[in-house]
């Protein structure tokens, strides 16, 4: 049976996944969502008027919502399908792009709800990836007690009294 920690960072993984293929798809295309692709051009646009820098390094609203898009897009896929370590890389990205959409929508000044999908899905990254990055739990060694020839397991340590908890 898979443990606790082994499932939850399965079912984060999976969510943020599929989450942010989604997203990433309605930056890059009309298809699932009109309405959705043209909010999120003007909101593109208004990120690169607030960061004139972007402008002088040759960086259009298109160019900028389309990386994101397909960072999105790539990285999501890797959070769902994808095992092992690309997972917790994936993660960081995604981490790192929600911080910087963060700071586009408070250099912007929009007010908390147009946001607060972010700041979540931010705060479910960071915490799958602590989680990830947990190192596994060893069970304890048992010791071993030779009474006569026979080896037994210590009887402290085979059985914890009922409502007691082993201190170490």
């Amino acid at each position: 049976m898979a443990s606790p920690r082994t499932v939850t960072i399965i079912a984060l993984s999976v969510a943020l996944g599929l989450f942010f293929v989604f997203m990433g798809t309605i930056k890059l295309t009309p298809r699932l969502s009109r309405d959705a692709y043209n909010e999120m051009k003007r909101a593109y646009k208004s990120y690169v008027r607030a960061l004139p820098m972007l402008k002088k390094m040759g960086v259009s609203s298109i160019l900028l919502r389309k990386s994101i898009g397909a960072l999105e897009v790539a990285c999501g896929i890797v959070m769902t399908l994808v095992p092992g370590r690309p997972k917790d890389v994936a993660n960081f990205l995604l981490l790192l792009l929600v911080l910087a959409v963060l700071f586009f929508h408070q250099l912007v000044g929009d007010p908390l709800k147009r946001y607060a999908h972010a700041l979540v899905f931010g705060i479910l990254l960071t915490c799958r990836l602590l989680i990830a990055r947990q190192p596994e739990e060893q069970p304890p060694e048992k010791r071993i007690l030779s009474v006569n020839g026979d080896e037994q397991p210590l009887i402290h340590e085979a059985a914890p009294e009922k409502g007691k908890m082993k201190v170490s």
